[in-house]
């Protein structure tokens, strides 16, 4: 089958990863979490690309697992990714099916023997904000954001969300994002060091590209033992284990009556009433 949110293209040496699905905010369905998987697994293996770029179409990078379709219970001809395993029924089995395949992608970029950058252009939200953390280096536009977002709907935290965000910019302000969930922008985002640069709206594809171009034409092979080495030493070979810890906690939060909540507090567009259940 044809992708239709996600596609990957080869640009002479760099590898282009997009999300098309603006009018889901570029949230992710198990469909789309699945193209997502199979295209980051064409980059980063092929030998070829000798950069990768991951970036979101429409102003917006990735607002994380669409809760518009997580509500509506999923796709029934994807049950049987949680019926197998026997996962409990309710929203954590939809986040399971969603988070696998995502989860699956962010290790495969993060062990990818070439520079993986996200480019950041609008918001970065919950999941959106993981996938940006895992990759090498973040550029952002001016008019960028991050946030953290997952308190707001009363769940954990995944896509390597607290795996990253503790290394890049210390326990402290890890949890400062995490608990008080500030709008982040690019420029903060920078000198918190979540961003390597931030490039002006107007010239943000075309510097991005210059950066991308300068990467795909150095000593990759160099590039992918240092990131190796520097994987290694800020424990990052622990990272798979981790990712199944958030997504087995995540499930079990989006179970709970606090998630019920804040799903319907979301869609309702007023404050949820956490009951810390």
């Amino acid at each position: 089958m044809e992708p239709k949110h996600v596609t990957a293209v080869r640009d002479g040496a760099v590898g282009w990863l997009t999300l098309s699905r603006r009018e889901r905010f570029n949230s992710l369905d198990v469909s789309t979490a699945r193209e997502l998987r199979k295209a980051g697994l064409t980059l980063a293996r092929d030998e070829q690309v000798r950069c990768i770029v991951v970036r979101g179409e429409g102003g917006i990078f990735c607002s994380g697992a669409d809760l518009k379709y997580i509500r509506s219970g999923g796709d029934r001809d994807v049950a049987y990714l949680t019926e197998s395993r026997g996962a409990p029924s309710g929203y954590g089995a939809i986040f399971k099916q969603i988070l696998e395949y995502l989860h699956s992608t962010i290790s495969e970029l993060r062990r990818a023997p070439k520079p993986v950058i996200a480019a950041v252009d609008g918001v970065a939200a919950a999941g959106g904000l993981g996938l940006a953390m895992a990759c090498d280096l973040v550029v952002a536009s001016e008019r960028s954001t991050f946030e953290y977002a997952y308190f707001k709907t009363g769940l954990t935290g995944a896509e390597s969300s607290t795996f990253f965000l503790p290394k890049l910019v210390g326990l402290r302000r890890a949890l400062d994002l995490a608990f008080l969930n500030p709008r982040v922008g690019a420029r903060e985002a920078q000198a918190l060091g979540l961003v390597s640069a931030v490039f002006e709206d107007a010239t943000f594809e075309a510097q991005t590209l210059q950066l991308a171009r300068r990467l795909a034409e150095g000593p990759t092979a160099s590039y992918a033992a240092a990131k190796q080495l520097m994987n290694e030493a800020a424990g990052v070979d622990r990272l798979d284990d981790h990712l199944d810890r958030e997504l087995d906690a995540l499930a079990r939060s989006a179970d709970s009556a606090d998630f019920g909540e804040g799903l319907a507090a979301f869609f309702e567009k007023r404050t949820p009433k956490f009951k810390g259940a």
